[in-house]
Formats: structure tokens, sequence, C-alpha cells
């Protein structure tokens, strides 16, 4: 009973929220029945998990918008279910070194992650705003953060590549490799332009000509970082000093360019042996609006789910 009772906090990176076509925030696409957008999905899952702090990671230019849109009508909700919310700030200028002259791309998810490193004191799990993750990768990653795990073990909700590619053209994804009886990833590789391909009916993917096993684990930046009680996450200096050599290393060879990516810094630690990823599979089918023309199937994925009785039509009704 004490472990149900530990504190687990979930980290959104939804700095970049609504950029994907322009026009921010105003611009969000609800796909509920009342106007919910995809992450309120996600909070709802990460409430009814068992998470009890949530902290929005987003730009300062963006904070009143998102305030209105989300934030306020979700600390409502998780006011009443004793789930405190915090905000982070991902900034441009906050890094170990200068920014680049002519530089706009934001620093990329490692960055957003140290964002929110003085909020943390707890296991926490990370997200993507914008992807639906389904309520089984919740659950695993929140049961996984409240058992005792040595400092250098991550967990990763391991999504079947077939359950998250788009009908409307070619996705990225950290491509997994995993170790016999397929608990531990080895390597995870960031791979572009995968498309879903289907022959004789079964579901096929391939990025620029290579065929890949449907089947594989890939990675949707859903990760989990253990923590002691009231303690911050050793993984969190990890990444703060990658962030450094980072600088040192990959911002001079690419100063316009280089993005500190989490999939990238873990897929390091791993191939240096420094730390084990366990795989937690989860068969739900992940969504996301990649493409503006994904959105209408989107709508009705989330309907079909209201219809099969896995959410309420009043989404937080049943917390």
């Amino acid at each position: 009973l004490q472990r149900e009772k530990m504190k687990t906090t979930l980290v959104i990176m939804a700095a970049g929220i609504g950029s994907r076509f322009g026009g921010g925030i105003k611009q969000l696409a609800p796909v509920g029945l009342n106007g919910e957008i995809i992450m309120d999905y996600s909070i709802h899952d990460a409430i009814e998990a068992g998470f009890n702090k949530i902290i929005f990671v987003i730009r300062r230019d963006i904070e009143a918008d998102f305030r209105e849109r989300i934030g306020n009508r979700v600390e409502a909700i998780c006011k009443s279910h004793n789930v405190k919310i915090a905000y982070a700030f991902q900034d441009l200028n906050n890094v170990p070194g200068v920014v680049p002259e002519g530089r706009t791309k934001p620093w990329g998810t490692g960055q957003a992650v140290l964002a929110a490193k003085e909020l943390i004191h707890e296991p926490f799990a990370v997200i993507n705003a914008d992807d639906y993750y389904g309520k089984e990768a919740f659950r695993q990653l929140h049961d996984w953060l409240v058992l005792d795990h040595a400092d250098n073990a991550i967990a990763m909700a391991g999504f079947i590549l077939k359950n998250t590619l788009s009908d409307n053209g070619g996705v990225t994804r950290g491509v997994c490799k995993v170790s016999e009886g397929h608990t531990y990833i080895t390597d995870v590789v960031e791979t572009s332009n995968i498309v879903k391909t289907i022959t004789d009916g079964y579901i096929g993917a391939e990025a620029d000509g290579v065929e890949l096993d449907p089947e594989s684990y890939v990675s949707m930046n859903f990760w989990g970082f253990p923590a002691k009680e009231d303690c911050a996450p050793v993984y969190l200096d990890v990444l703060e000093q990658g962030f450094k050599d980072f600088f040192e290393n990959d911002v001079k060879a690419n100063p316009l360019k280089a993005e500190y990516l989490l999939p990238t810094h873990i897929g390091g630690l791993l191939r240096d042996g420094k730390y084990t990823v366990k795989v937690l599979e989860t068969k739900d089918k992940w969504f996301g609006v990649t493409y503006k023309e994904d959105k209408e199937a989107v709508v009705q994925s989330f309907k079909k789910l209201i219809e099969d009785g896995v959410y309420k039509e009043e989404l937080y009704s049943d917390l």
C-alpha cells in the first residue's frame, strides 16, 4: 500500500504543441466529443493510473493561450483529484554556452526535460503532448516507477511499429533492438520517413526502400526514470552533463540544426553500457496528427473508443 502512495510525476513536453501546421495552440484540433484535445486523454489516463503531479513544459510566449485553452480547465480537474500541476518553460537561451547567431530551432526533447529539472523530486515519466498513447502504457509506466530500481535503470513504453504508422505519409520513430526475451533494449535508432506498406492484407513498414520488421518495438518518447522518495532522479544530472557535451561538440558542428533528443541521448548511454532500458510492451494503437489528413481518422478513433466504453463521453467523469 505504501508504494501506491508514492509520488510520481508526468512531464508533458508541450513547447512545440500545435506548431506542426503553424498557428499554434489556437488551432489545436479538438478530437473528443466535447472539444477535448489529444492531451486531455493522456492527462485522464495518467490520473487514472496513479500519477499525482503533472508538469507542462511550454514556452513563455504560448503561456496565456495554453492556460486558456488547456491549463485552467485541467487545473480544476486535477485539484479535485489531488493532482498537482506545475509549469516549466523551455527557452532557446537556456543553454550551457552561447546561442549560435541565427539559431531559431528549439533545442529538442532533452532540453525540454531539463527545463523541468528543478521541479522533479520523485520518479517521473515523460511524454509528447501531441501523441495518444493509450491507457495500458500509463498503467505500465506508473507501476514500474513505484518499484525500487537501480539509478541507471530506465523504462520505455514499447509500441509495436505497425501500430504507430500513418496512412498519410512517413513518420519518424525510434526503432529498438531488443535482447533475447524481448525485455530489454540494446539499441534505439531514430529512423525517419517510415511508411506503411500493405501486402496481401498484411501491414508492413519500410524506410527509404529498406524493409523494417512491423513487429519491432518503437519508442514514442514515453520514458520512465526512477528516483528514491523525495530525491531528484539521477538521470537528470546525466542528461544535464550530456547537454554540455552536446554544446561542445554537436552544436559546434551544426550550429543551426543540431538537436538534443531523448532517444539519441538514451541510445548513447545504452551503447556505452551505462544504462538499462526495460521495455514495457503496449498493444494499444498509437494515434496522432502527423499530417492534416490524419485528423479525421483520429476523431473517428476516439469516437470508437467511447462507443467501446474505454472512455466516457464526459471524459473526466469516471475518475
